[in-house]
């Protein structure tokens, strides 16, 4: 519930941890199953498998919260880029962002689920420049499972590796912010071949 909770609402305040919290309930799951069964072979599917509800509950949180957004940034317009304005934070990531955002189109919602603040400038993007569901839904649907079964991943393997430990829990987050770094590259590379010819 808190983890849902959080991602949904992590689209507009996202100083919310909740990747990190995805995770540590991941690698708490799997440790704690670690500990109860004693057949590696039979934990590690069982294990796995009981991820799925995880899984699923923070891909759809996080879609919930990118058609929220989306909605009322559509509705906002204007009040929306101000609330952006006020943000130190939405507002460097809108600058990164935004241009290769526009170019992308819907691999960059994929990318930019992962970057940090990047999920709240697409959605509420998206929303302003009045795209239509059916451009941002499937792009925000496929963002979202992605991003949950990385991080669902993280938290498992983790735990199954380093057991249900704050080491576990913290390679697994910097694994996550690996990816993140990872993405806001991804995404500003097609500028540098133009800002070279100007």
């Amino acid at each position: 519930m808190i983890v849902g909770l959080s991602v949904l609402l992590d689209v507009f305040l996202p100083v919310l941890p909740s990747g990190v919290l995805v995770i540590a309930a991941a690698t708490a799951a799997a440790g704690s199953a670690a500990g109860a069964v004693g057949d590696a072979a039979v934990h590690g599917h069982a294990g796995f498998a009981d991820m799925f509800p995880l899984v699923l509950c923070a891909a759809t949180a996080s879609v919930m919260g990118d058609m929220v957004a989306y909605r009322l940034a559509w509705r906002g317009g204007d009040r929306f880029d101000r609330a952006i304005a006020r943000s130190r934070r939405l507002t460097a990531a809108q600058a990164k962002l935004g241009t290769a955002l526009l170019r992308g189109g819907g691999p960059l919602v994929v990318l930019a689920r992962f970057a940090p603040a990047g999920r709240s400038v697409v959605s509420l993007g998206a929303g302003v420049m009045h795209r239509r569901v059916a451009e941002f839904l499937p792009w925000s649907a496929l963002a979202g499972l992605t991003w949950a079964a990385y991080s669902v991943s993280l938290g498992y393997f983790g735990g199954q590796w380093l057991g249900a430990s704050w080491l576990s829990t913290a390679v697994s987050v910097f694994a996550l912010f690996l990816a993140g770094s990872g993405a806001v590259y991804l995404m500003r590379r097609p500028e540098e071949p133009e800002a070279q010819a100007s």
